[in-house]
């Protein structure tokens, strides 16, 4: 996935799809492990949490194969996202920064499934460096360039503290790595040819406490919805929904 989507048997597939087809795959899976074959796109959306035109219009970019009134079927609809997203490839992961948050991802499912796998860990502590991460031995920072003839990563993860993870990403992007996956409180800048994408805990948790703020006792008044909060305006003031402030 770059700039405003990914190319999947010369179809143009838009960034805002492509971030929706992982819940589409995580929702068949665990329709199939219960033993449902077919799935409806109003089932799709329900699960998902977006109607079911927006459904039927994501997956017309994998092809046609939906039947109307009975639905798709589930098992080759997650065959044709795992395409898609290239999860029936090899895609090579170097961690940088092997701390509490490194060790966990290294060991985490998600990073030895759907095609990733977790080719390098490196570290800059000398306490760290040579330890083994499940089957991985940590190497040294300065071992980047070598692990990089030798494995090629497809994605290098930032998982450093935020004082030097531009620094990390310098490094990673200097030796090819196409793609990062940042886990460090801290904004990154890359060239445009490299696909960045950030997880920061922080932000998520602040996102919450905008709506817990506005929603529960003492917020402000009215629902909230996803189009935004009903409540308070420029002036301040309190008001109802449909009604202007005087």
């Amino acid at each position: 996935m770059a700039g405003e989507g990914s190319e999947f048997r010369g179809r143009r597939i838009p960034e805002a799809t492509v971030v929706r087809l992982p819940v589409y795959q995580r929702i068949l899976s665990e329709l199939l492990a219960g033993d449902q074959r077919t799935v409806s796109s109003e089932q799709l959306a329900v699960r998902a949490r977006v109607n079911a035109a927006k459904v039927r219009k994501d997956l017309s970019h994998l092809g046609s194969f939906g039947t109307r009134g009975t639905g798709y079927d589930a098992a080759l609809l997650v065959a044709q996202i795992d395409r898609a997203l290239g999860a029936d490839r090899d895609w090579p992961i170097a961690i940088v920064g092997i701390g509490n948050l490194g060790r966990a991802l290294a060991n985490s499912e998600g990073f030895s499934s759907h095609g990733f796998r977790v080719g390098a860990l490196l570290d800059a502590d000398p306490a760290v460096v040579g330890t083994m991460v499940g089957s991985v031995r940590v190497r040294h920072i300065d071992d980047l360039a070598t692990v990089a003839a030798e494995e090629r990563p497809a994605v290098g993860v930032v998982a450093t503290p935020a004082a030097v993870a531009q620094e990390v990403t310098d490094a990673l992007v200097s030796i090819g790595v196409p793609s990062i996956l940042n886990f460090a409180s801290r904004v990154l800048t890359v060239p445009p040819h490299v696909v960045l994408r950030n997880v920061d805990l922080s932000i998520e948790l602040q996102v919450m406490s905008f709506y817990q703020a506005r929603s529960g006792p003492g917020g402000v008044d009215g629902p909230v919805s996803s189009l935004g909060v009903v409540g308070r305006d420029g002036t301040g003031e309190r008001r109802r929904a449909g009604r202007r402030p005087r």
